[in-house]
């Protein structure tokens, strides 16, 4: 790998540190940033493959109260690395997802050390506000989040010092039970991951509708566009439906809008 790509993989994974807090440009999602990295490594495909599987897996993690979700930044960065070192292209990326698990929990435990290092920064802002000093708040918070990015930062550029040969002969050095299992492993944990979110959003109103895309999906040849453009169609119709079911004259609005309907006739 190249300096260039070297130092552009250590500033994609600084951006996704600090887009774990910000959430404002996404880097931190395992879609963005494994194709950033597979983008400024020339491995474009793999990289989209790896962030598109990942994603899956990160949708269902979200801070919940005190509970902090794994780290997808890490994970995702971490993996992505790994998956151009060892030099397997789209072959590689079984093993990679299942790489990513443990990183995302070590991550969470880099998570819980800069937030603990925060703390003395919220308060060093809170004494310069009571001097009206917006500088220096201005530079702290900047300080605060840029940790952030340091937390990625720094486990990226120490992966990418490890020889890609090191890499790539413990990769092939591993026995096919084990790299079978965490390729199977790794499937099943996207299958919690997305049944967690279908267990977020999922409501009595809704579940006719993911029956009828499951069904599809199954039973067809229909490519992602298609499936996509069938749920849009599915939520604009839904969406009508509710519209028809708040507005009816005389009728009870008891939050299903298909019952709402038939109750009005």
């Amino acid at each position: 790998m190249s300096i260039i790509s070297m130092v552009l993989v250590v500033f994609v994974a600084f951006l996704a540190g600090i887009e774990g807090i910000l959430d404002e440009f996404q880097f931190h999602q395992p879609l963005v940033a494994c194709t950033l990295i597979g983008l400024v490594t020339g491995n474009l495909t793999a990289g989209i493959i790896l962030g598109g599987t990942l994603q899956m897996l990160a949708l269902g993690w979200a801070n919940i109260g005190a509970a902090v979700a794994p780290d997808a930044a890490l994970a995702s960065v971490a993996s992505a690395i790994i998956l151009v070192l060892g030099g397997q292209g789209v072959n590689g990326v079984s093993t990679a997802i299942a790489i990513a698990i443990p990183l995302a929990v070590a991550g969470l435990f880099l998570t819980m050390i800069v937030r603990t290092l925060a703390v003395p920064i919220v308060h060093l802002m809170d004494s310069a506000a009571e001097e009206g000093n917006f500088r220096k708040i201005e530079f702290l918070h900047i300080a605060a989040v840029c940790m952030q990015g340091v937390r990625i930062a720094v486990p990226a550029a120490a992966l990418l010092f490890i020889p890609a040969e090191s890499v790539q002969a413990f990769l092939t050095s591993m026995p096919a039970w084990l790299t079978d299992g965490m390729a199977i492993g790794g499937g099943m944990v996207v299958a919690v991951g997305y049944a967690m979110v279908i267990n977020m959003i999922a409501t009595k109103e809704v579940w006719p509708f993911f029956a009828i895309g499951f069904v599809v999906a199954a039973m067809t040849d229909l490519t992602l566009i298609a499936l996509g453009a069938l749920g849009v169609a599915m939520a604009l119709i839904y969406l009508n439906l509710s519209k028809m079911g708040g507005s009816s004259n005389g009728g009870s609005n008891s939050g299903d809008p298909l019952g709402d309907i038939l109750n009005d006739y």
